[in-house]
């Protein structure tokens, strides 16, 4: 976990910020004039040579947001409260997009957190209007590039794990910002004690595509309460009230 700014750090508690999560996001309809939607922008490292597995990109993606939204610095007095509060208040958005050689150099000096998940890299940005995006991050591309499914293998033990529905055929952008809400999800339905230990982790986990029989346990676990399910609100790419990623604290 890394961010390129050493501002003072305030004295909020893990406790604390895990309770703003727990208490869940804000409903608020969409304001008339679409600049002042607010959305926390996630960049993807995707090189053109070499590009990173998906698997290991999407949970860069995950551990990123989650780790911003548990950061000092969204807590009591911190410099992103206000900005992490009224985006929580609000509609949750996220818009991913990709970043390469230079750009993504540039994307480190923007505020925010960049997780590296066995070289694939994802940086989680403060949220804010998205008129007010900086021009840095405005200029990524949001679609154009997309990464084929890879055999990740059996999920890690001892670590959350993130389902994905592949019949939605989800672009890595568009999978990237659902698998961010679901660490947002899940962090606010974990204990606080659960919560620690993922945070003292790193906020480690698995990202896997599930066959029918997987996603078929993921839903029934949806269903009893022992998973949390993100139903996308159908802007872009799947119809609205998807379900397109369970999470559960184990596969």
């Amino acid at each position: 976990m890394s961010d390129e700014f050493g501002d003072e750090r305030p004295l909020s508690t893990l406790a604390q910020r895990h309770a703003v999560l727990a208490l869940g996001y804000g409903g608020r309809t969409d304001p008339p004039d679409p600049a002042d939607v607010l959305a926390m922008p996630v960049v993807l490292h995707i090189p053109k040579i070499d590009p990173p597995a998906r698997s290991r990109l999407l949970e860069a993606a995950a551990s990123a947001a989650v780790a911003l939204c548990l950061d000092e610095r969204v807590g009591t007095g911190g410099a992103w409260e206000d900005q992490f509060l009224a985006w929580t208040g609000a509609r949750i958005r996220k818009v991913a997009r990709r970043a390469r050689g230079a750009q993504w150099d540039a994307a480190q000096k923007v505020p925010g957190i960049t997780i590296d998940v066995g070289g694939a890299q994802a940086r989680a940005l403060v949220p804010g209007r998205v008129g007010d995006l900086d021009s840095r991050i405005k200029r990524l591309q949001i679609g154009g590039t997309d990464l084929e499914p890879d055999d990740a293998g059996p999920a890690l033990d001892g670590v959350p794990v993130f389902w994905v529905d592949p019949a939605l055929k989800m672009t890595v952008g568009k999978a990237a910002a659902q698998v961010g809400h679901a660490s947002m999800l899940l962090a606010g339905a974990m204990t606080e004690q659960q919560c620690a230990h993922w945070a003292a982790a790193g906020f480690v986990c698995s990202v896997r595509e599930a066959d029918e029989a997987q996603w078929r346990r993921a839903r029934t676990s949806a269903e009893s309460g022992l998973a949390v399910a993100v139903r996308d609100a159908g802007f872009t790419e799947v119809a609205p009230g998807s379900m397109t990623v369970i999470a559960a604290l184990e596969p």
